[in-house]
């Protein structure tokens, strides 16, 4: 054996008795003893939350009022005949423009109504696409329970028409199908010089006589 592969022998002995299970645990505390005497490792920074550690401690404040201008609560209930007609407001999107326009040349040929425009961007208190008609209390029994039938799906706002408008639209609302958001809370009283309630005046005229079962 040569000195060379003498060395690597005697290397290799070392090895095998410091890795022995008797001397394992030994191998293990120097090792241990050798980082501890090394250079110390700088620890990371904390990181803190921009809204401090304490925001669990806060009181939980009264909110701002999202209704704003909402009026406490009333002395005596309102008197019905406070309403002078009523509006039905029928939404629609891009699926079912079509059914609305079916609903609206059925409500011209039947009901003597003030028909609106089409509003194809929301408009008002409205936040979707839309139209109304406007009809007189006396054809409250008829035309509710017709576009109940004839509703072709679509959600369908009735309201009255008192000198409140943004009650009309929020609280005094009757709805066909399901409901959606209207932005009314900004809505005013008439001011001076105008008409205390919105006026209806027709501008259709009845062609086909109403069906009948």
């Amino acid at each position: 054996m040569s000195r060379s592969d003498g060395d690597r022998a005697s290397v290799d002995r070392d090895w095998a008795e410091a890795l022995a299970p008797n001397r394992r645990g030994l191998l293990g505390a120097s090792l241990l003893a050798g980082l501890a005497s090394g250079p110390a490792l700088a620890a990371p920074a904390a990181k803190v939350s921009p809204w401090g550690a304490d925001t669990w401690k806060q009181a939980t404040p009264a909110p701002i009022s999202v209704r704003p201008g909402e009026e406490t609560l009333p002395a005596r209930p309102r008197a019905f005949t406070d309403i002078e007609s009523y509006h039905a407001h029928i939404y629609f999107d891009e699926d079912t423009y079509q059914k609305a326009a079916l609903i609206r040349r059925w409500a011209a040929e039947r009901f003597e109504v003030e028909l609106g425009d089409w509003n194809l961007e929301p408009r008002g208190p409205h936040v979707t696409p839309s139209f109304y008609f406007g009809f007189a209390n006396e054809q409250l029994s008829t035309i509710v329970p017709w576009l109940q039938l004839n509703s072709l799906g679509l959600t369908i706002l009735l309201h009255p028409n008192t000198d409140d408008p943004r009650a009309d639209h929020l609280y005094y609302a009757l709805w066909v199908n399901r409901s959606q958001p209207v932005n009314a809370y900004g809505m005013k009283r008439p001011g001076p010089g105008q008409p205390p309630v919105e006026q209806i005046i027709p501008n259709t005229v009845p062609s086909v006589t109403l069906e009948r079962g």
